[in-house]
């Protein structure tokens, strides 16, 4: 387990500064495919959507968070949707617990793989026999566009047989006979009822939610979202999600890559991240996205008069800069700011 001190940009803080925390989670995302293509996602993630994350480089980042945070490392399984990718997810499940790794701490999934019984039954009880701690259903008005409800019920009832009830977690649980008949909402009452939705469970502005749900919650002037620093944000987040080609992204800040694994290994990357000697991360740390305004604008960049949140004010910087070319490769990749036909 790493200290504080081994990365470089504490090393040279003063004691009572704030820390780089140590990274003590990872997501793994196993592809950016996905049966829906929800308004809220904080990618751009749908059918069409590809990346396939290799084998190697899962455990390569599992066994580098290991290195990093100790026996208090938690990795879990994401995407997209990865049980559409169900033997590399199993493959990266089985090869951890022979490497001696532990099981995976949740995999998440919205059940809309889910035809058949047996074969949810079959991949679940696979699952369990790699130590998986926890499956997380995803599900709320966004999901129920894409997801019929019969699907989840019926994976709620297999999990909660198949690795019993303390080991199913359901996100948003009370909506599962409340959202039953989203199809039928009139257009006005489906926007209202998202729009509560985004600030009843906190949901966050990033990729397709930036720009589908941002317009619909935007009511914070530009001039009060520009003052809001990120420095909690860099500094603060305690894991990394990495994406199927190895992007490293801090936190939930998604499309933002700190380093790559194909080039570093996770523990290198997080010993080696120095937020104030790169002026990207410099910007975002001491000023946060209104940072980058003046020089956006001067790009062609025209400003919106109100936004939902400092994060859409950035995810919307960061689209435009992303289609200049601008800030490659920490702007990154396509699937997270909709640039192959979303």
């Amino acid at each position: 387990m790493q200290t504080l001190t081994a990365n470089l940009y504490n090393a040279r803080q003063p004691r009572d500064a704030p820390k780089l925390k140590l990274w003590r989670y990872a997501g793994l995302m196993l592809t950016y495919r996905c049966t829906a293509a929800c308004r809220f996602c904080y990618y751009y993630c749908k059918p069409q959507a590809e990346g396939l994350m290799p084998t190697d480089m899962a455990i390569q980042a599992w066994a580098a968070l290991r290195r990093l945070a100790g026996q208090t490392a938690k990795v879990h399984l994401t995407g997209g949707e990865p049980f559409l990718v169900f033997e590399r997810l199993l493959d990266i499940c089985r090869q951890a617990q022979r490497l001696g790794l532990g099981g995976a701490d949740y995999v998440e999934t919205n059940a809309g793989w889910v035809d058949d019984s047996t074969e949810a039954r079959h991949r679940l009880r696979a699952l369990d026999e790699t130590g998986l701690k926890q499956l997380r259903i995803s599900w709320d008005i966004f999901h129920a566009e894409f997801v019929p409800a019969e699907k989840v019920h019926l994976l709620v009832r297999l999990a909660e047989e198949e690795l019993g009830p303390d080991r199913v977690l359901i996100r948003w649980r009370q909506e599962l006979d409340r959202l039953d008949n989203v199809a039928a909402m009139e257009p006005a009452e489906r926007r209202a009822a998202m729009k509560t939705a985004m600030v009843q469970e906190g949901g966050r502005f990033t990729g397709r939610a930036a720009e589908t749900l941002g317009p619909l919650c935007a009511e914070e002037p530009l001039e009060k979202v520009i003052g809001k620093d990120c420095k909690h944000a860099v500094l603060g987040a305690k894991g990394v999600h990495i994406d199927p080609y190895g992007n490293v992204f801090n936190g939930q800040c998604s499309g933002m890559a700190v380093g790559n694994i194909r080039t570093a290994v996770l523990d290198e990357l997080w010993r080696g991240f120095d937020p104030a000697a790169v002026d990207f991360w410099n910007t975002l740390y001491t000023r946060g996205p209104g940072g980058f305004l003046d020089e956006a604008v001067a790009l062609g960049y025209e400003p919106q008069a109100q936004y939902a949140s400092k994060c859409h004010l950035c995810a919307d910087i960061r689209r435009f800069f992303f289609d200049k070319s601008h800030y490659l490769p920490i702007i990154c990749p396509n699937e997270c700011y909709g640039r192959q036909g979303v």
